[in-house]
């Protein structure tokens, strides 16, 4: 990953391939931030009336190279929008912070170092830029360039990532700068954990493949780990991993990985949706629809991450993360519409469709979860196209069984930069589930289906425990143009979100 340090060496004298400056949108044109003053200087005062000339506006995102005067040791200056300017009282707003350093880290792919002289006004914007930068800089290349390293781009693949940044107006010394740049470092190497998994293709991360890999990151961080395989499940009773799994040729597991502390008073549960292919099984997925399933195992890759970034970031609260994976394959063996099937806590489920199979595996890992009763479940999901729908492809919704949860996670994830909204579980909806012939069936209405999928999943957690359910399906995989620190496949959606609970969790800010 990109390595990252602080300096409080001067932007004019600090030696790098380009010099990132911030600009930002003002009533009368582009507006110099904080951070840049010595840059400015060599120009004479004049930054922003070049910038200006050159058409940039400041607008968030937007980059402008320029090269460097007489005065820098840096060949090139890049500017990056920064958005609105704030009033003269305030600051930056963190998200905007971070969106800016990893657009300017995207720009500078291929370079070596890079300097930032970005507002850093105290430890929570070295935090937003740090991340933002270290996101940015993300590129998935191990398929590219015929297994050599560094072959991508000398065979014209894509720009090796930038290899070092150095943030300008940081204090080394400073024990809170120390600390957020230490956390930055942390939680976005396990983002693009995250993104590097979610990006693998199916062919090479099966259920099986994942559960190894699960195992050997865990042990080399001293958690526990323990892999239920095909024939511990299928004796163990679980119903709905199996019944996903038994169409493919790759069987399924249920990997538990938990990270305990010494001091820790509260006990959290991350459940993820692991489907690492998804063809909808059965009732297949129409053309056009199965090229980016890959991606179906993203909930089950952001738990991992957060444990282990949990586990490095040496939280005092206990966490456990459940791992429910599985590929949902047609095939002679494959679950058909109209089977039953019987669950871990002994419920029966009627099939009605196939590619509702992110439900059936969660319901089981989350009876599962269940019984070592902790203080609150979390389950991650890429689990309805109708969430999509109702929220776009940037923004994730929040179920709950208790209000108060609901509202801390969704604001624990604006905090952080994650795009989220409150979503209600309507009791109505809950009796177009009902079955003839078992006990609840794994399809509900159409219109509502995210809401239905997890009134579904509410009644596989157990009694009086607290549950909230983030169904990520539109932000998890993004198809589009990078654009911020987002890139294009695998985000990491939702890693920061349960890391920050797992913080608030273990200060007893959530109570």
């Amino acid at each position: 990953m990109t390595a990252l340090t602080l300096s409080t060496a001067g932007a004019a004298t600090l030696r790098a391939d380009a010099l990132v400056v911030g600009v930002a949108k003002g009533p009368k044109g582009p507006v110099v931030a904080a951070g840049a003053e010595a840059v400015d200087k060599a120009y004479d005062g004049r930054l922003a009336a070049v910038l200006d000339a050159l058409g940039a506006t400041g607008a968030e995102g937007e980059t402008t190279k320029l090269p460097s005067p007489d005065g820098l040791k840096a060949p090139v200056v890049l500017a990056v929008g920064l958005g609105p300017a704030p009033d003269e009282d305030e600051s930056f707003d963190e998200e905007a912070l971070r969106r800016a350093a990893g657009s300017a880290a995207r720009a500078l792919h291929g370079s070596k170092k890079a300097a930032f002289a970005l507002p850093l006004e105290d430890a929570s914007a070295v935090t937003a830029v740090a991340e933002g930068a270290l996101l940015g800089a993300y590129a998935f290349t191990s398929y590219q360039g015929g297994g050599k390293k560094g072959a991508a781009a000398k065979n014209g693949g894509p720009k090796l990532p930038l290899a070092e940044v150095t943030l300008l107006g940081g204090k080394p010394r400073d024990k809170e700068h120390k600390a957020a740049v230490e956390r930055a470092i942390v939680v976005a190497a396990e983002v693009n954990t995250a993104r590097d998994l979610i990006n693998t293709p199916p062919n090479d991360l099966t259920p099986a493949a994942f559960a190894s890999i699960a195992s050997a990151t865990a042990k080399e961080h001293g958690l526990k780990v323990q892999v239920l395989d095909e024939k511990a499940l299928t004796k163990g009773g679980y119903g709905g991993i199996m019944g996903v799994g038994k169409g493919s040729e790759n069987p399924p597991r249920l990997v538990k990985i938990t990270y305990t502390h010494p001091e820790a008073e509260k006990h959290l549960a991350f459940v993820g949706k692991g489907i690492t292919y998804d063809s909808g099984g059965i009732s297949l997925k129409p053309a056009g629809h199965n090229e980016t399933m890959k991606c179906d195992m993203s909930g089950a890759a952001a738990v991992f991450a957060s444990v282990v970034a949990v586990a490095r970031l040496g939280l005092p609260v206990n966490v456990t993360g459940w791992l429910a994976l599985a590929e949902n394959m047609p095939s002679g063996s494959a679950t058909r519409p109209g089977d039953v099937l019987r669950m871990y806590s002994g419920k029966t489920v009627e099939v009605l469709n196939t590619d509702a199979e992110g439900r059936l595996v969660l319901g089981d890992a989350l009876t599962k979860a269940s019984e070592e009763n902790p203080d609150a479940i979390v389950d991650v999901a890429t689990l309805t196209g109708a969430m999509v729908l109702a929220l776009g492809d940037r923004t994730f919704g929040i179920m709950a069984n208790d209000d108060a949860f609901r509202t801390a996670v969704h604001e624990i994830a604006e905090e952080v930069g994650e795009q989220s909204w409150p979503m209600p579980l309507p009791a109505d909806l809950r009796k177009t589930m009902d079955s003839p012939t078992a006990d609840i069936a794994n399809m509900g209405v159409r219109m509502g289906g995210g809401l239905v999928a997890g009134l579904f999943l509410q009644e596989f957690v157990g009694e009086g425990i607290t549950w909230a359910h983030l169904d990520i399906a539109g932000p998890a995989f993004h198809e589009g143009a990078p654009y911020g620190y987002t890139p294009k496949g695998g985000t990491g959606s939702a890693v920061r979100t349960l890391v920050r609970l797992a913080e608030r969790t273990a200060t007893g800010d959530l109570g």
